[in-house]
This record gives C-alpha cells, sequence and structure tokens, in this order.
C-alpha cells in the first residue's frame, strides 16, 4: 500500500507554520506591522495579531515603533547551538587558522535538512567578501562544501537528499546533470577533497574535505578564493593540502576528546 503524504512528511501543525513565516518576514524586514504582515503573507489581521502576541509573550519578538522585531533571546539561543556541536572552539580555532594562512575566506559547514549550513566563517587577509554567513544554508550539489559531505555520507542518506534536490543552475557552471553529478562524487571520493567550479558564485572558486568520526561525516571545511588567484595548480594543490589538513586536526581532536 501506498504511503500518504503525512506518513511520508509527518504531520504539520498550520499555526506553527504560520508562526514562522511570520518570524521570517520580521527576519527580512519586509513588513513589521500586523496590517503589512497580514497583507504581506495572505492571512487575516485577526490570524496574524493572535500570533504576533504568542510570539511577544514567550519574548522570540519585540514591539518596536509601529512594528515588530526579533528578540535578542534568540541570539541566546544561537549559542547555544554552537556549544551543542561537537568540538565548537576546536572548529573556530582551526579554521582561524585556516583564513590566516591561505589570506583567504575559511568556512566550516554541515548538513542540514538537505542543505550545506555555515557554522562559522573566517577572513583571511586577502579575502573577497562573499553573502554566506554562519546560519545561512546553500545548495549541496553546487558547493565544495555541500559536495565533500555528500560524497562520504552512507549511500542511502545521500540518496534520500538527492531524490529532492532539483539542480537548478546558480551559475552557468553549475552542473545539473545528475549522472554527471554522479560521476563528480566518485572523483571527490577518491581524491578526497570537493571543488566548485564557479559553480555557486560566478568568480569564486573553492576546495573543500570532509570532516568525518569514523562512518560519520561531521561536516566540512573550505577554503574560497576569486578565480585570479585559485588557479588549478594552487585549488588542487596548496589549498587542497590546507583543507584536508585542517580537516585532519579537527577529526584528530573528536576522536580523542
Amino acid at each position: 500500500m501506498a504511503s500518504t503524504p503525512d506518513e511520508r512528511t509527518g504531520r504539520r501543525i498550520r499555526s506553527v507554520e504560520i508562526a514562522f513565516t511570520i518570524l521570517d518576514a520580521i527576519r527580512a524586514n519586509e513588513a513589521t506591522s500586523v496590517t503589512e504582515l497580514a497583507d504581506e503573507l495572505g492571512h487575516s489581521k485577526s490570524t496574524i495579531h493572535s500570533h504576533l502576541r504568542t510570539l511577544e509573550s514567550q519574548e522570540i519578538i519585540v514591539r518596536q515603533d509601529d512594528g515588530y522585531r526579533l528578540s535578542l533571546q534568540l541570539l541566546d539561543m544561537a549559542n547555544d547551538v554552537r556549544e551543542q556541536v561537537a568540538n565548537y572552539e576546536v572548529i573556530v580555532d582551526e579554521v582561524d587558522k585556516l583564513a590566516s594562512e591561505t589570506g583567504e575566506i575559511a568556512h566550516f559547514g554541515l548538513e542540514e535538512h538537505g542543505k550545506v549550513a555555515y557554522l562559522y566563517k573566517a577572513m583571511g587577509t586577502q579575502a573577497v567578501e562573499t553573502v554566506s554567513r554562519p546560519g545561512g544554508k546553500q545548495p549541496m550539489y553546487s558547493t565544495s562544501l555541500g559536495k565533500a559531505i555528500l560524497a562520504f555520507l552512507p549511500a542511502d542518506r545521500r540518496r534520500e537528499i538527492l531524490d529532492h534536490v532539483s539542480f537548478a543552475p546558480k551559475t552557468p557552471k553549475t552542473i545539473t546533470d545528475p549522472e554527471r553529478f554522479a560521476d563528480e562524487l566518485d572523483v571527490i571520493t577518491d581524491q578526497g577533497y570537493a571543488i566548485d567550479d564557479e559553480e555557486n558564485i560566478e568568480g569564486l572558486r573553492c576546495v573543500a574535505a570532509p570532516v568525518k568520526n569514523g562512518n560519520t561525516v561531521l561536516g566540512a571545511v573550505s577554503v574560497s578564493g576569486p578565480v585570479s588567484r585559485s588557479t588549478d595548480e594552487v585549488l588542487h594543490g596548496e589549498l587542497a593540502e590546507s583543507v584536508q589538513r585542517t580537516a585532519n586536526v579537527i577529526e584528530l581532536n573528536t576522536k580523542f576528546s
């Protein structure tokens, strides 16, 4: 017997979904008053008002002027999230060292809900600023972090993620063919690191290595730089070695902590 949508995805509570769309709208500052939120989200003013009062009573939002903003309690929650990641302080130290050593942007990311989520970002002296930030997410198929994680995930989890990937192009160089992408993952598994060749952001190339604990993929660490500096020789040479060395240090600290 075929499973129902509820059985596949789990039953969802509509009021909770509305609350989170409200938070997203306030976060984006697209709408902060009851009227603006009702117009933006397509709900009645009474529905928006009741959700806002509930969120305010839980101190998740704060009334400000004629609207609302997110409360600082969310920053406290974010700090708790970091503390729940194993060896967060080691990750910070090693990613900082990687950025200092290479002069470029260094990231640590992990898989959440089929995407790569940035946990930490460090800027080297030559780094080109990007829109990435801790807590932000990007597709796994177009980033070196995501590809490095995917290549070393258990086969069933990898299939589960890829079954829901649309392979929409982020740039003209994004791999959009599932068969070609599968071949790419095989190459990554063999060489131990992944490359993003302007596949997520034009003009930016990245290299990443997975961070593992036995058969568990904890995340990945990456370096990103402009194409003018990230030549094939540099990308596959010193930068690939640097991210693999950083990943190994984090792995050792995880294993023996």
